[in-house]
């Protein structure tokens, strides 16, 4: 053979390896994205709040309406958001069922480690219930102001003090978009 038919076949086979490494790494670069995929197909909303907890969020409702302020706490079902109105600092609590779109996020996340983490919004309602605190009730169909006379599985009741005479309006969580001071 010749050194002409040898570096040919040198260049051959030199072509033929940089083919197989080039197609190993298209195929590591394509289970590398599918695996990224699929981590971030685990990721939940609540864990993504978390990371930003103490940074400022805006919050767009359901109903149109929104809410921005600081995020404080955050639960599988719930996030509490400190916000600044006319009457000063204002604490929202929003059921994330009712989120519509939130602005103000990181692509960081962080899981659950506190057992405070899988608190329902009953057991926040029922504390709100509690202390007879006055608050805005936000809802798919408006809005009230009263003290929450009862919390149930799946509704609460809030009994508006403010109409003569007292009317008590049962709202299922379903349909809650946002509790805040009042």
């Amino acid at each position: 053979m010749t050194a002409a038919g040898a570096q040919r076949w040198d260049l051959l086979f030199a072509d033929l390896e940089a083919q197989l490494v080039a197609h190993e790494q298209a195929v590591r670069d394509g289970q590398v994205a599918e695996l990224t995929r699929a981590e971030h197909a685990q990721i939940a909303l609540a864990d993504r709040l978390r990371a930003v907890v103490g940074a400022r969020v805006a919050v767009d409702l359901g109903d149109g309406d929104g809410v921005r302020g600081v995020v404080r706490q955050v639960a599988a079902a719930w996030v509490l958001i400190e916000g600044h109105g006319a009457r000063g600092r204002t604490e929202h609590l929003v059921p994330l069922a009712a989120v519509g779109a939130i602005t103000g996020l990181t692509r960081r996340c962080v899981p659950s480690t506190a057992r405070t983490d899988a608190l329902g919004l009953g057991v926040v309602l029922r504390e709100l219930q509690r202390d007879r605190a006055r608050v805005l009730v936000r809802t798919s169909a408006g809005q009230a102001v009263g003290r929450l006379a009862r919390v149930g599985q799946d509704h609460l009741d809030l009994e508006e003090s403010d109409r003569a005479p007292t009317c008590v309006r049962t709202v299922p969580f379903a349909a809650l978009r946002c509790v805040s001071q009042a």
